[in-house]
């Protein structure tokens, strides 16, 4: 009995403990107890669940798509609406900007941002940056909240950090972790990136909500996680606040981000290239290749140049200059801080523009008004007219052109050069069909 009494003991207390546990009292001896309630009260309110719908045509016959043909037959146009969840952050009031992901809105025809007092309102898609998946929202609204930024250079590994999103649909939820890493780069997310990662669960519908510091204040945006069983593991992934701010202002302003060319190549620098230096360092990006004629060449960088510093920031590697440098938009000065034959040397650049030499697309065709144009270089071995920035919603946009495309082919000819769009179109008396390469991708883009 005694044995049997004592090996109960534990329990017993371990029942007690428990009970206490979830009974405990606000305040100990006088001492209120640690809360995150009136940090999140404050920045709830700039949370929001975004919505989207995306209309696809249904599977049907050939002849139900000609819209001549369904309006002879007074045939309604029939879709699919397909739905997506994901999260916003309210940041600034008076303007009524919300920040998101990129992919959360990405084609989608309607976008509703649902606010924490249960208000709906239709957003207007101000610009998105796939690159950096970054998108920005406008609303129309009174008495909003705004969630005030962080600087994000400042995070350290082991700072607590709060998600609150809209995981499977379930609004307003909050998840607790720490920072687990950053400059988190070479996971094929993105573009551009520098990613904070944390073991604060993240999870479908978190995308574009924030994470905030204990203060309350936006250190990143929730944008993946990594999940090789399909499930949740501790390791998710947040655009800084500081990248996602830079972005946001070139859309707001520009309607796109345009960046610059400094006209290099580089790799990082590993131990083997280090010592065949002569360096003694493994941080920085080595200069592998010059352009000729670049804003490089023009700021004096070398072949084996060793950038350590961008803009007074450090360099740890190539992916850490390219998001640096992706920031940045066409015209800015750039201050770099290189070895050269193992002595510190400063030099000066300036963005440039890469669509310097294009030509506005209304000075060839008033179709492709709104597009840069840039003139077939037959000894690439790269077919196609290469198309630089699309102003959206001008023709060349309703067209279905974009950044980035190599027009093939206007109404079924191809091009030799790029004045012969112009006399194609006139000849045709009007745009027909486009053939387009788009990444890996050949596209027809056909007009009715």
């Amino acid at each position: 009995m005694p044995s049997f009494a004592l090996r109960l003991l534990p329990v017993l207390l371990f029942l007690l403990t428990t009970t206490a546990w979830a009974a405990l009292p606000p305040s100990v001896d006088g001492q209120l107890l640690p809360s995150l309630a009136p940090m999140l009260e404050r920045v709830m309110p700039a949370v929001a669940n975004i919505s989207t719908v995306t209309r696809i045509e249904a599977a049907e016959h050939p002849l139900l798509r000609d819209p001549f043909f369904r309006h002879f037959f007074d045939i309604p146009n029939q879709h699919q609406q397909r739905s997506s969840l994901g999260s916003g952050i309210i940041v600034d009031a008076k303007r009524g900007l919300v920040l998101t992901n990129h992919h959360v809105i990405a084609k989608a025809d309607e976008i509703r941002v649902t606010l924490h007092d249960g208000r709906v309102l239709e957003a207007q898609l101000i610009g998105s940056d796939p690159e950096t998946d970054v998108a920005v929202l406008k609303i129309l609204a009174e008495n909003l909240t705004a969630l005030p930024f962080a600087d994000s250079d400042q995070l350290r590994v082991g700072d607590f950090v709060v998600a609150i999103g809209n995981p499977f649909g379930l609004r307003q939820t909050v998840t607790s972790g720490i920072v687990s890493g950053l400059g988190r780069t070479g996971l094929g997310i993105e573009g551009y990136e520098n990613f904070i990662q944390t073991d604060a669960s993240i999870n479908p519908g978190n995308s574009g909500g924030p994470l905030v510091n204990l203060r309350g204040e936006l250190v990143g945006m929730n944008t993946a996680i990594l999940a090789p069983g399909g499930g949740n593991i501790g390791i998710g992934f947040a655009i800084p606040a500081n990248m996602a701010r830079a972005i946001m202002e070139q859309l707001v302003r520009y309607g796109t981000v345009r960046r610059g060319l400094l006209g290099i190549a580089v790799q990082d620098l590993n131990e083997e290239l280090a010592r065949a230096l002569n360096l003694t360092q493994t941080e920085g990006a080595l200069v592998a290749k010059v352009q000729k004629g670049s804003a490089a060449e023009e700021a004096g960088l070398r072949t084996g140049d060793v950038i350590l510093k961008f803009n007074d920031k450090p360099i740890r590697g190539a992916s850490d200059l390219r998001n640096q440098f992706g920031l940045l938009r066409v015209g800015e000065p750039i201050v770099l801080d290189i070895l050269r034959d193992g002595r510190p040397k400063r030099l000066s650049a300036q963005v440039a523009d890469p669509y310097r030499n294009y030509l506005p697309g209304e000075r060839i065709a008033p179709e492709l008004a709104g597009a840069l144009l840039g003139e077939l270089d037959t000894g690439s071995g790269v077919p196609g007219v290469p198309v630089g920035t699309v102003e959206r919603d001008s023709p060349a946009w309703q067209a279905g052109l974009r950044e980035g495309d190599r027009l093939l082919q206007v109404n079924g000819q191809r091009i030799g050069k790029l004045r012969d769009i112009g006399a194609i179109l006139r000849a045709s008396k009007g745009l027909y069909s486009l053939h387009i390469q788009r990444g890996d991708n050949l596209l027809i883009l056909s007009r009715r």
